[in-house]
Formats: structure tokens, C-alpha cells, sequence
């Protein structure tokens, strides 16, 4: 700095006077040139706006050519994240986490949100919050690729939200796994977060512990929209005729029942109602047969009809449970289930 060029106080007395200052003026001058001029002191005693800057025309040596190193200039423009990459240590850091830049984009606001974090300011109490509620390090990548706001996030809000999970008796792998399985968990208010498990509890006729068991189970009822799971609720109830009682067992065993496809799931029960004639208590007692896909329990049911043992009552001999005729791989089926070949069962499949 110019500072550090100044000589001390001293140094300038002795510069600027004479020791024998008694003496005519005359005599004082012809002894300043004897004093060696105090370069330093010219220095500062310059106006530093008055020295010209460099012209970007002066010539220069070749060896102080190649010591200027030009920074890389940011894109002005541009649609993709990756070309930042090189600019930004925040998104640098994000892509060796695993994050993937080309689905973040997608989400709307969350590319410009990402080029205005600092990662030691802003991203790295949100990882270190993450892996303290229970993600783990393999899966940080993909779960800010899902939900990248978090990270926009007041670190006391997230704080907060974890504290009510806890006060509801949820324990720390249960908020482990419904952060994990729901990214956009934490994003939602205490007040909300309450408002919904309110609802499934009143809705259902739930216990406490029954409703804690259904979000753990799927934690997406808490994040998702309410309207496809009150519309379903009324298509079991109204449209395919289950009793309140059933709904509560199938909606706890099988949730996934309450974000399904209306289409699908009347499609699937009419044809095991009506066509298999599998009456609705044993529906409630395996619901899980709504998960599979209408082709394979088709498929199975008419090889087995086929071969005169679609027998679903447990009251008779040979009886086959729902959970059999959709669960097993073809070839168990086909020797435990159809007591016949994977090749005659491939043979039928032709015919259809």
C-alpha cells in the first residue's frame, strides 16, 4: 500500500532541514544539493488520479504477456445451468453431491435460485441440517434434484417443522424415511402439516397411532393434493360400495389406494367383483391386489379358470388367495399355483 512507503516522521525532518540552521540562507541552499533526493516521499507527495492509466495500445514484453491471466467471462445469456458450472463453486459443489443440473432447470425459479446461494453461507447449514434429520449422504444428490428450494430455505423454519414431527411422537427414522420418500416434506408450515394429519384422522376414523402409521407409510398425503383423496375416498364408499369399517382396513394396508387412478381402480374392482366374483370382504382383506396391474390378475385368473382351478373361497378345497394369484413370479405360479409348465402357461397367453 502507499502507506507502507512512507518513511517515518523522522526520516522527513532530517530530509527537509538542515542541522546547521544558524547559518545565512544563502549557505542554506547551497547545501541542499548535497541532500539525496527522498524518492518515497515524491511518491506520496504525487496526486495518484494524475498518474495515466495504462493504454490497452502500450507494448508489452513477452515475457509479461503470458503473465496476464484473464478471467473466464459468465455467460450473458443462457438456457442451461451448466454453463455456469464453471463460474459458480455452489453449483460446482451441487454436481459433485450428485445434484443434476438439467432436471433442476426444469423447476420453475429453481435455476436462478441455485446462482444466488453462497455455499458456505447458504447451502452448507441445509446439508448438514439434512443429514442431522436422517439423509443420507447418497441420497442428498437426488433429494435437492427434487426439491432444490430447500435450500432457500430459513435454516429455523426447517428446525421447527422437524421439533412438531417430534411433539407428535414421530421418531427420528420415521422422519428419516418420510423426509427421504416426501422431499417437499419441510417446506410446509407447522399449521399445515397439522391441518393434514387433522384431516386423514377425522376423515378415516383413525386412531392417533393408526394415522402416525398411514403418513410413515406414505408421506406424499402430507405434501400432495387433497381433492384425488377425498374423490377416491367417495369412489370406494359410493361407486364400489365398501363399508366405512372396510375403507379403514384397505386405506391401512394398502395406502397407496387413496392416490390411485379412479379409472383404474373402478376397472380393477369390476373385474374381480364381477367377473371373478370375489365378494368385498375379501377385497378388505387383501387390498393389495389393487396394486397390480388389471392384465396380470386377467391373465392368471382366466389360465386358471382354464384349467378349472379359479377356486378363491377359503372354504373350499384348493382354495387360491388373491395374494397368490398376483404376488408370485410366473414360474412359482405356474408349478405352486397352476400345477402346470411355464411353457403351457406361455401356450395360453398365445390363444388370447
Amino acid at each position: 500500500s502507499a502507506g507502507s512507503c512512507s518513511p517515518p516522521d523522522s526520516a522527513k525532518d532530517a530530509a527537509f532541514s538542515s542541522p546547521q540552521s544558524n547559518l545565512p540562507s544563502v549557505q542554506q541552499e547551497q547545501a541542499k544539493p548535497e541532500i539525496l533526493p527522498d524518492l518515497n516521499a515524491k511518491i506520496l507527495d504525487e496526486a495518484w488520479d494524475d498518474i495515466p492509466p495504462s493504454s490497452a495500445l502500450e507494448v508489452i514484453s513477452e515475457e509479461e504477456a503470458v503473465q496476464i491471466i484473464a478471467e473466464p467471462l459468465l455467460p450473458i445469456q443462457s438456457t442451461t445451468l451448466r454453463d455456469y458450472v464453471d463460474h459458480s463453486e455452489t453449483l460446482a459443489k451441487l454436481v459433485h453431491l450428485g445434484v443434476d443440473l438439467s432436471q433442476v432447470e426444469k423447476r420453475q425459479k429453481a435455476g436462478q435460485l441455485l446462482l444466488t446461494l453462497d455455499f458456505e453461507k447458504d447451502v452448507k447449514k441445509i446439508l448438514l441440517f439434512l443429514k442431522d434429520v436422517g439423509v443420507e449422504d447418497n441420497q442428498l444428490g437426488p433429494f435437492l434434484t427434487k426439491n432444490p428450494y430447500i435450500l432457500g430455505e430459513d435454516l429455523e423454519d426447517l428446525e421447527t417443522r422437524v421439533a412438531y414431527l417430534k411433539s407428535k411422537k414421530f421418531g427420528k427414522s420415521e422422519i428419516a424415511q418420510m423426509v427421504s420418500r416426501a422431499p417437499y416434506l419441510l417446506l410446509f408450515s407447522v399449521e399445515r402439516l397439522d391441518n393434514r394429519l387433522g384431516f386423514f384422522k377425522n376423515e378415516l376414523g383413525l386412531s392417533v397411532k393408526k394415522t402416525k402409521d398411514l403418513v410413515v407409510r406414505l408421506p406424499r398425503l402430507l405434501t400432495g393434493k387433497l381433492e384425488p383423496v377425498k374423490e377416491n375416498l367417495q369412489v370406494c364408499q359410493i361407486e364400489l360400495g365398501f363399508q366405512r369399517n372396510e375403507i379403514q382396513q384397505i386405506v391401512c394396508k394398502t395406502p397407496k389406494i387413496l392416490t390411485a387412478s379412479k379409472k383404474r381402480l373402478k376397472q380393477t374392482f369390476d373385474y374381480l367383483h364381477n367377473i371373478m366374483g370375489i365378494p368385498h370382504h375379501m377385497l378388505t382383506r387383501f387390498p393389495q391386489v389393487f396394486n397390480s396391474k388389471l392384465l396380470r390378475i386377467r391373465e392368471r385368473h382366466m389360465f386358471l379358470a382354464f384349467l378349472g382351478r379359479a377356486q378363491y373361497d377359503p372354504a373350499q378345497p384348493s382354495y387360491i388367495s388373491l395374494d397368490q394369484l398376483v404376488s408370485l413370479p410366473d414360474e412359482v405360479f405356474c408349478t405352486e399355483i397352476a400345477k402346470a409348465s411355464m411353457q403351457d402357461f406361455e401356450n395360453f397367453l398365445k390363444t388370447l
